[in-house]
């Protein structure tokens, strides 16, 4: 029963870094580097017959010549809705209508642009951090309760702590990879 109990201390912590790298993935792809990302309309919603709707969810959303999203709606009457959606969204970038598709045509991005969005990765991954290590807390303070409470021994307690740390250990070493990727990609000219 006790080992169950720091079992369960150990899943809900796993889940937790999970979640945590999971978002830090989310909010890098929608990070503008230089290149068309159609991920960067994921959280664009449009009035779609007075729903809220992400634009992938209205159109078609392709890559062209690498630099341009090219947005094709199915039903063509969204299509000033849809590019009113982008001008409020403050993606930075200024849609061209030409009654049919909308296009989003990435410019490249200067140095100074670079180095701001790289430190801006290094924050969010240190956010993501933060978060990892608030987790840890979280289920080493489980495992101090059911130590007190002598529902574990000294010698058990030791272990599933190991196991946490071990556990952050690797969220963070994910982190850290994903922030060097990401700031890589950025870099890149």
């Amino acid at each position: 029963m006790a080992a169950e109990q720091a079992e369960e201390i150990l899943l809900i912590l796993d889940d937790k870094l999970a979640k945590t790298v999971s978002v830090l993935k989310e909010e890098y792809s929608s990070v503008r580097a230089g290149r068309a990302n159609p991920h960067i309309l994921d959280k664009v919603n449009v009035d779609y017959y007075g729903v809220a709707t992400p634009v992938p969810q209205t159109a078609s959303v392709s890559v062209q010549e690498g630099r341009c999203l090219v947005i094709a709606p199915w039903d063509v009457s969204i299509l000033k809705a849809i590019e009113k959606a982008i001008q409020l969204s403050n993606i930075g970038i200024t849609p061209t209508n030409d009654g049919k598709v909308i296009r989003l045509v990435f410019p490249d991005l200067t140095e100074e642009r670079r180095r701001e969005l790289s430190k801006q990765i290094k924050k969010t991954g240190e956010d993501a951090k933060v978060a990892a290590r608030n987790n840890r807390r979280d289920a080493m303070d489980g495992l101090k309760k059911l130590k007190t409470d002598k529902v574990l021994s000294e010698d058990e307690a030791a272990g599933f702590e190991k196991d946490v740390e071990k556990a952050v250990a690797d969220a963070v070493a994910q982190i850290d990879t994903l922030v060097a990727a990401k700031e890589k990609e950025i870099m890149t000219v």
